[in-house]
């Protein structure tokens, strides 16, 4: 036996022992099954090479399992509202979150042991406090089925996520192209691409996403953009005002759904300077940038 398969079959044990309060320890003084017919039971089967350390009967065993899962929820949900009040500014507020919203959000939240998750968890309950409706069920329920690897995909994401004030939407910037006229229909358009492999985001990333309904699953076109045209994009402390220089362009982009978009509100984080440089280079033929500082 090598020592990482030890290492592993350790941590195991000690997985199975925090589960259900018992160790689990292998049967036989030597620790090896003997090879006559008693490793067999009545049925004919192979019998079980460890079992749970314990005298108490089963109905005792799983009678602590359950408490020590009502403690590890509880410690969940205690560090959760606590993380929640450190949230909270001391600012006036009219309502209070719907009675039953918080028992879906207690309900949901307390499998979550994730420090990272409980901080996601924690800015939900201060939002929903500061400004009730703010965030759905669906948005709760998502949140309980990520993986700390989704929510990682999902800040990323958000790092490329302009908000568009006009549609109180998220949106990544795909490019853009050129409608072609009348005159002029075998050309193609010249379609400019932003090439988000550049930013550290990969596809499996925009996947994950989409598989989780936090992004729409097509590319999604603007409507025709006239020139002197202008479009606002906000990333957390910048923004940026893209001008049409001339007219039939057309902007290509992923767009947040509406669970995306409450979810991506949890995530402060500035834009990804290697897209904004993308955005600089691909735009700046057709459009005038203006780029400026949030206060």
């Amino acid at each position: 036996m090598t020592v990482k398969t030890a290492q592993a079959r350790i941590n195991l044990a000690n997985i199975i022992e925090s589960l259900l309060g018992y160790p689990i320890t292998k049967v036989g003084s030597n620790g090896v099954l003997p090879t006559n017919e008693q490793s067999y039971d009545i049925k004919g089967q192979v019998k079980p090479l460890y079992h749970i350390n314990s005298e108490n009967s089963i109905l005792a065993r799983a009678q602590k399992r359950q408490d020590l899962l009502l403690i590890k929820q509880q410690q969940n949900i205690e560090s959760i509202l606590a993380m929640a009040m450190g949230f909270c500014p001391d600012v006036a507020s009219s309502k209070q979150p719907d009675v039953d919203w918080v028992e879906h959000f207690i309900a949901l939240c307390e499998d979550t042991s994730n420090e990272s998750m409980q901080t996601l968890w924690a800015k939900i309950l201060t939002g929903e406090t500061l400004n009730p409706g703010t965030f759905s069920i669906k948005s709760l329920q998502t949140l309980k089925h990520m993986t700390q690897r989704e929510a990682d995909s999902l800040q990323k994401c958000v790092s490329l996520s302009g908000y568009n004030e006009k549609d109180d939407s998220h949106f990544i910037l795909l490019g853009f192209y050129k409608k072609p006229s009348l005159f002029d229909l075998l050309r193609k358009g010249n379609k400019v691409s932003l090439n988000l492999g550049k930013t550290g985001i990969s596809f499996p990333d925009i996947l994950t996403l989409m598989d989780l309904n936090l992004l729409y699953r097509k590319e999604i076109e603007s409507a025709v953009l006239k020139a002197g045209q202008e479009l606002t994009l906000s990333f957390l402390s910048q923004k940026v005002t893209l001008k049409a220089k001339s007219s039939d362009l057309v902007l290509s982009y992923y767009k947040f759904t509406q669970t995306g978009d409450e979810l991506s509100k949890l995530i402060n984080f500035p834009i990804n300077k290697v897209y904004k440089q993308l955005i600089n280079n691909a735009l700046e033929g057709e459009f005038d940038l203006a780029w400026h500082a949030i206060k």
